[in-house]
């Protein structure tokens, strides 16, 4: 009879188990989901004129907005608000006067969407504010990840597991014990975890043996690729703290590069533009118009970042003065080769006659720039491997034409393509202290 009972105990826990493990799988996911979709939506649809805080931005915030109105209201309001008002509703009607009559235009989401920016505005979740931070002055919000949620989800399922192998394994012995106390023997078979993993390992040496070997070398590999990435930051693109759109000026404005970037001519090191250089043209673009734009996948409003330029430069736009208090922006560099590492923009721009996209890739199509390539020592050499030295009414290499060997001049004259290799690229002391 004890046994029949453990039996059920056994039966119930993995029961529970298995319900738990259901519930955080897909209950957890799915509203992790829906407010990862309302933010999503928030941020493409509302977030260029609402906080998710208390906080007004060009229209007020929105936090309590769902204690504040009922569900049929919201989503009437975010369908079309200007319908709502013309009703006479007076909730809407006082919104819309007390924000000197500005249109909130229509929304094109439906119910679902709505119910997710909803979830989204009543639980920011994984959001939460630090406190604020001061740029040139002004109090900035600054937001950081909260991931306790998704801590607590991960231990939750690694308990469930342990409980579910436990029980499973008290299960498998209960059971041998029965079928052998049924044979009228006695079962001296393992009972403990650990013992039943011990004569699973004894039973199976060569299984084992093959298992250690693979994990080994295999472990062997990936700490030898780990070695080679040590230093690499493809992909690399830090938030900038002014958000700055390459895909803005360099491919919608066709901006030229060395515009901003007029060192690459010039000198070792293209340079970060200063605040003086945005003014030549954000004296007169302020970001009025009320436009936005993408930015790592998020929209921004044009005027708050063109603000954070005339901040820092302690410019007054009512009266076109700069101030005296100006404060430098902590821009953050993308990208950064060794110390021990020569790399001459001039070299590459003027000389070699290369364009920013062979390094730099499509920047005219980065709203966050990255580095688009490794920029390993491997890269390098295959690339002056394969490049042909520009020297076709490049007055650079007139010196080096007179005293090319006739070799190499039969080369110049034959084909026309003469690699860097070859004029001494794979040379150490080229790119190496």
């Amino acid at each position: 009879m004890n046994k029949i009972i453990n039996l059920t105990k056994a039966n119930t826990l993995i029961r529970v188990s298995l319900f738990c493990l259901s519930f955080l799988f897909f209950h957890v996911d799915s509203f992790s989901q829906d407010t990862e979709k309302g933010k999503k939506l928030f941020k493409a649809n509302c977030a260029a004129c609402h906080n998710v805080g208390a906080k007004k931005v060009v229209g007020p915030g929105l936090q309590g907005v769902n204690e504040k109105y009922d569900r049929e209201w919201l989503g009437k309001w975010i369908k079309n608000s200007q319908a709502l008002i013309a009703t006479g509703d007076d909730a809407a009607n006082e919104i819309y006067n007390e924000y000197n009559k500005s249109i909130m235009p229509p929304q094109a989401v439906n119910d679902e969407e709505i119910d997710n920016i909803l979830a989204y505005i009543a639980n920011p979740g994984t959001e939460k504010a630090k406190g604020p931070a001061v740029v040139s002055g002004v109090p900035v919000e600054v937001v950081e990840e909260d991931n306790s949620m998704l801590m607590f989800m991960f231990f939750g399922v690694i308990i469930l597991l342990l409980i579910l192998i436990i029980t499973l394994n008290k299960t498998g012995v209960f059971v041998k014990e029965v079928i052998a106390k049924d044979a009228g023997e006695t079962y001296m078979g393992p009972r403990t975890l650990g013992q039943n993993l011990s004569k699973l390992m004894a039973d199976n040496k060569g299984i084992v043996a093959a298992v250690v070997i693979v994990l080994f070398f295999g472990g062997l590999l990936n700490l030898v690729d780990g070695a080679f990435q040590i230093g690499v930051h493809q992909g690399y693109k830090p938030e900038q703290p002014i958000k700055f759109s390459h895909k803005i000026h360099a491919g919608e404005d066709q901006i030229d590069c060395n515009y901003c970037h007029s060192g690459a001519r010039h000198s070792k090191s293209s340079g970060i533009p200063s605040l003086n250089l945005c003014m030549n043209c954000h004296t007169y673009i302020d970001g009025s118009d009320g436009k936005t734009f993408m930015y790592n996948g998020e929209q921004y409003s044009m005027v708050e970042e063109i603000q954070k330029i005339y901040d820092h430069l302690d410019y007054d736009t009512e009266t076109q003065v700069y101030g005296d208090n100006p404060t430098p922006v902590k821009w953050i560099k993308v990208h950064n080769l060794p110390d021990h590492v020569y790399f001459s923009h001039q070299q590459h721009v003027v000389a070699g006659k290369q364009k920013c996209q062979t390094c730099h890739g499509p920047v005219e199509e980065m709203d966050v720039l990255e580095q688009h390539s490794p920029l390993t020592m491997k890269w390098c050499i295959d690339c002056h491997q394969e490049t042909a030295v520009a020297t076709k009414g490049n007055g650079y290499y007139d010196e080096m034409h007179n005293r090319m060997t006739p070799e190499f001049k039969e080369k110049v004259l034959n084909d026309g393509i003469l690699t860097v290799q070859e004029i001494g690229g794979w040379e150490c002391a080229k790119c190496h202290y």
